[in-house]
């Protein structure tokens, strides 16, 4: 069976939303969450599902007519009465096709572990205000990844904001998923909707670099390059431990431990979602360097810290992540990357490799990445050092631009080359 496709992507997303509204009013609530994290770029997101698709399912790799439509075993969002399973993106540049019309120069941004498509576009696409953060635009005419010359998707990961999540209604019975069922719904995408036939590069931050291996080892013919940005292959015990105790600040929410996480019948004025708020605080403790961490002021420090009962302005920047996400979206997905663990299968990458890591990352060791860069033929690692550590992912593409532009090089990927064709002059990254 071939998917269901939709032309009209901005009619979709308000038919999606709308949708969504008429379910919550159904149940005397309100929609949960978001489809898009900035909702000043929710427009240029398009929709896309993909009937029957399997979650949760058994990969029996290098076998990819297996898991065409998903792993073995995996169960449908149609089994469980509502469906089909939804996928989101943004795809911006240039197509280029072959003879039969399908696209051989597409480029894939995979989604950090709580972001989405508009958060990487907002981060890395020229003439966004979080290029500034990121040291300048990554993706862009001219740039370093040219829309020119490329044709950029960048998209959601199952589980969370534009994709099919638990707070679309199923909550803890919506069915477990895995990095290969994120990687598999998006290669659906790419191969049916958007008629891409080859992806010249696969890249993103955090658990969307950690994604780029599953591309290569799921379609090892499919993806020439990946360029992971501070993602691992498997959960190390610092990470294990640290998603661990968010899980465990999550749970402890009073509405949650009430109702076991079935919640979503519940007035939104009951819904304060303080687990959320708790587990977020957890997290960014580590998210950086320790060093710059204690030579800030508490004035600032205090707004990312928790409190049950909080005083003035504590904890003031986890009210909006409180708004923000749901509680089981952040369960699933906290799951999801524990159990993700694909050291076994880097042998089977053939796509040209750089790894780029933070040395001082205190999420994802900078060792682990050593050791699993070594397991995958010609791969090379890149380390740096930053105070902001695994925050530092934004900047990395400018932090190593010198490293980058030799692996573009070597892959084909600047301007003057053969696959991407000449350019007058030079990049915005050679100048």
């Amino acid at each position: 069976m071939r998917p269901f496709r939709k032309k009209d992507s901005c009619f979709v997303g308000i038919l999606i939303f709308v949708l969504l509204c008429l379910r919550a009013a159904a149940g005397n609530t309100e929609p949960i969450t978001s489809l898009s994290a900035i909702q000043t770029l929710h427009s240029f997101k398009k929709f896309y599902f993909i009937p029957n698709f399997k979650m949760g399912g058994n990969y029996n790799l290098g076998e990819e007519a297996d898991y065409e439509w998903g792993g073995t075993g995996g169960v449908t969002l149609e089994s469980l009465g509502v469906g089909p399973l939804r996928v989101a993106y943004i795809a911006v540049g240039n197509p280029i096709r072959d003879e039969k019309g399908k696209i051989i120069n597409a480029v894939v941004i995979n989604s950090y572990i709580f972001g989405d498509s508009t958060n990487m576009y907002y981060f890395w696409h020229e003439g966004n205000e979080g290029t500034e953060f990121s040291m300048g635009a990554v993706v862009g005419p001219g740039g370093l990844i040219d829309t020119e010359k490329y044709y950029v998707v960048f998209v959601d990961g199952l589980g969370l904001w534009g994709a099919s999540k638990p707070s679309d209604g199923l909550g803890m019975k919506f069915p477990n998923y895995s990095y290969y069922d994120i990687v598999q719904a998006n290669y659906r995408l790419l191969k049916d909707e958007l008629n891409v036939a080859k992806i010249r590069l696969a890249s993103g931050v955090s658990m969307g670099g950690s994604l780029c291996y599953v591309w290569a080892i799921l379609h090892p013919n499919f993806v020439e390059a990946i360029m992971p940005i501070g993602g691992n292959t498997s959960p190390d015990p610092v990470a294990r431990w640290i998603f661990r105790l968010m899980t465990a600040a999550i749970q402890s929410d009073p509405v949650w431990l009430e109702t076991k996480g079935n919640y979503y019948h519940l007035p939104k004025e009951r819904r304060k979602n303080k687990g959320i708020m708790f587990g977020w605080s957890i997290l960014d403790l580590m998210a950086y360097d320790f060093k710059f961490r204690v030579t800030l002021p508490w004035e600032d420090v205090k707004k990312g810290v928790f409190s049950w009962e909080p005083e003035g302005d504590e904890g003031e920047e986890l009210k909006k992540r409180a708004t923000d996400y749901d509680m089981n979206d952040l369960l699933y997905r906290n799951r999801t990357c524990d159990l993700y663990h694909i050291d076994g299968q880097l042998h089977r990458i053939k796509a040209n490799t750089l790894v780029i890591h933070m040395k001082n990352d205190q999420w994802l060791i900078y060792p682990a990445i050593e050791k699993s860069t070594r397991m995958i033929k010609g791969a090379k690692l890149i380390g740096f050092e930053s105070p902001l550590a695994h925050y530092a992912v934004f900047r990395a593409p400018h932090m190593a631009k010198k490293e980058v532009l030799s692996f573009f090089k070597e892959i084909g990927m600047v301007p003057g080359s053969k696959e991407s064709g000449t350019s007058k002059g030079k990049s915005l990254f050679e100048k």
